[in-house]
Parts: structure tokens; sequence; C-alpha cells
């Protein structure tokens, strides 16, 4: 992340020496924030605090339509800082990692993306959330974790990983578990499931998934109640 050209990174500095970090994603019309990372030894004397400001004023002078992250649901500080500087909760989260007992979906057919592909995966974001995540899901593609569900010939869902920091768009419950038992195992903690999504949710616990932890994901600006199946990253 602090190598990529399309992330806004800050360090924290005390008497010369690093003690925060955080980022702000900028590669697409909504802004994803985090992580916000502060040295044990100097928590709660407003590093965090600082870190969120200036990657909000970032966000203000480059024009994000909005901005979200995903917070720990433990994390009571955290939540209190993120609602003071205007977050609204949006959507409670299970991270939730694990191999799926059924590993294929009936009539779903699953492969990796290409380039070619994107125009198709662009319109089904812009059809669910209302704006599209094209250059993130182009740096899935040159990385090879991209993958797409397909029924009838046509792309139905994607994610741009299954993993920690990998979102997923989809038309249906259906294409996501069928993206979802396609891998052998999630990146990172895991896949964050939205919490309201019983159906999904449900499925997931049936075949074998655990919950790792409760999430939560946070807004500020535009936002947009989603109008299919997704999964948020840890930015969002």
């Amino acid at each position: 992340m602090f190598s990529h050209p399309c992330f806004y990174c800050v360090v924290a500095e005390m008497n010369g020496r690093t003690v925060g970090s955080n980022c702000l994603d900028e590669r697409s019309s909504v802004a994803g924030v985090g992580p916000v990372t502060v040295d044990p030894q100097v928590q709660n004397r407003g590093v965090g605090r600082m870190l969120m400001q200036a990657a909000l004023n970032r966000a203000s002078d480059r024009g994000a339509a909005g901005v979200r992250l995903v917070q720990a649901a433990f994390h009571n500080r955290s939540l209190s800082l993120y609602t003071g500087f205007g977050f609204a909760i949006r959507e409670p989260l299970a991270c939730i990692q694990g191999r799926t007992w059924q590993r294929s979906v009936p009539g779903c057919a699953v492969r990796a993306v290409r380039a070619e592909d994107l125009p198709a995966c662009n319109a089904l974001a812009l059809q669910v959330h209302g704006f599209h995540r094209g250059r993130e899901l182009a740096d899935s593609i040159a990385q090879g974790t991209a993958r797409a569900v397909e029924r009838g010939e046509r792309i139905t869902g994607y994610p741009s990983s299954l993993a920690f920091f990998g979102h997923a768009t989809a038309e249906s419950n259906t294409d996501l578990q069928a993206l979802i038992a396609s891998v052998d195992t999630f990146g990172g903690p895991g896949i964050l499931v939205p919490s309201r999504n019983t159906a999904l949710l449900r499925w997931c616990l049936a075949n074998g998934l655990r919950i790792v932890q409760p999430m939560t994901l946070m807004s500020l600006g535009l936002y947009n109640e989603p109008s299919g199946a997704w999964l948020p990253s840890i930015l969002f």
C-alpha cells in the first residue's frame, strides 16, 4: 500500500520516531481508509485522531464522493472516534475463514478474470453499488487474484480476490456461493460477509466456515444501499 501510486499514506512521528500510520485508497470515486496503526506505547494520546484527520483532509481536497472504512466491532474507542468524525454505521460484518464442504454450485462456472472482462465487471458494480472499482480490479487482474462467475455465458459476479483486502460484487447469493466454494482458502484473516445477508451467512456456516470476528462497515458522504449481493474488503 505504501508503494502503490494510488494510495495516499501518512506516518506520525514523535521525537523523531515513527509511531503510527494510515492509508487512503484513491482508486475509485469512493475512498477507503486504513489500516490505522499506532504504537502501543503512545496509544490514547490523539495519534490515531491526527492520522484520520490527515486522511480525511486528503479525501476532501481530492473531491472524493465518499469515504468508507471497516472497523473492528470490539474496539469501542475506534467506534467512538469514527462516529465523532461523522461516519455512519452501514453494515455489520462477519469475518469468515475456512474451506467449504460444497465445492461447486450447479449452473455456475468460475474462472479467472481477463482484461477484456473489465467493462462487464464494472457494469455489474455500477448496477449493485452505483460506482465501479475498475482500477482496483485491474490491479487484481494483473496480480492473478480476480475471478468471475458465469451463468449462461454471462458474468454475474466477481471478486477482486477472496481475501481480507478483496471485495466481491454479484447479482445473487448463488453467484457468491459459487465464488466462495471455488477456492481452498481465503487470504488473510478471511472474507467479510454482511451479517444482514442471513441466507448467505447461514450457507457459509452450514458449509463448515467459521466466524473469526465481527466487524462494522462505516461511511462518510455518498452511500447507496447495494442492490445485489456483495462482500466488502477491509477498506470498504
